[in-house]
């Protein structure tokens, strides 16, 4: 039996079911849908532009990949989220410390795959000669800032081997403490949720990074280089990349895999 409550008697009065059904639909249309809700994530991807990178054979393959990454966030494809801010930057210089611009995410609207990456080889020419990747972090920090922009959800994609390289020479010393110079601190309080992950380092980077770049909000995944070549597996010939569910649950489930904060 269908009853409402009715405020100027205090009884319970019945419903017909046709007058239930209504009441039904109505408080329906008033919940937002999924693919209505608004998109919060700020997505921040940072392309190792450095001649080391393009050395271990991984560029082109990273470039591809960040071309449908890029593209299936920007279309919501299979269950990946829908950044509501974006931002495309290099990581790199011909000086320790030098600041790069970034390309926001009206460069990529509209736009394939194939023109995604046509832009981005065009853009980031591995010819660098230094990785420093604070340099990047700050200026995340500061677009953020800028754009107020804290407090949302923030994800970080670093496309790189991983290697800092800020010196010409290195002492012994130097060499071992590199990760540790790494300064996450930027990013620490920019949201309650700020997420980095890197991809294409080995095995033995993503180790380094893992437990030797200090951070106490950030959450930290890490995806080897052996392991992203797995992408390209997921692709079905001749299916439009729209309808490639395959490949857009392989970059959940792997790359946007959801990572737990620290414990301190």
């Amino acid at each position: 039996m269908y009853v409402r409550h009715d405020p100027e008697t205090g009884r319970r009065r019945r419903l017909t079911p046709a007058l239930a059904a209504a009441l039904c639909l109505t408080l329906a249309t008033c919940i937002p849908q999924e693919s209505e809700r608004e998109a919060r994530m700020t997505l921040f991807v940072g392309i190792d532009v450095s001649g080391s990178f393009q050395n271990t054979g991984h560029y082109s393959d990273a470039l591809r990949f960040a071309a449908h990454y890029i593209y299936g966030h920007l279309n919501g494809l299979g269950e990946l989220e829908q950044p509501a801010v974006l931002f495309v930057g290099s990581i790199g210089g011909e000086r320790p410390g030098e600041a790069k611009s970034f390309h926001p995410i009206h460069d990529f609207q509209g736009k394939t795959v194939d023109e995604i990456d046509a832009d981005l080889r065009a853009w980031f020419q591995p010819d660098d000669i230094f990785t420093d990747f604070n340099p990047f972090f700050e200026r995340v920090a500061t677009f953020v800032k800028r754009q107020n922009l804290i407090l949302k959800p923030i994800t970080v994609v670093i496309i790189s081997d991983g290697v800092p390289d800020v010196t010409a020479r290195r002492t012994a010393a130097e060499e071992d403490d590199r990760y540790g110079q790494i300064n996450l601190e930027p990013l620490e309080f920019l949201s309650r949720n700020v997420t980095l992950r890197l991809l294409y380092p080995s095995p033995q980077v993503a180790v380094r990074w893992e437990q030797d770049v200090e951070r106490r909000r950030v959450r930290m995944w890490t995806v080897d280089a052996e392991a992203m070549r797995g992408w390209r597996g997921q692709i079905t010939p001749g299916l439009h990349v729209d309808q490639q569910e395959r490949l857009w649950t392989w970059i959940e489930e792997n790359v946007d895999f959801r990572v737990r904060r620290r414990l301190l």
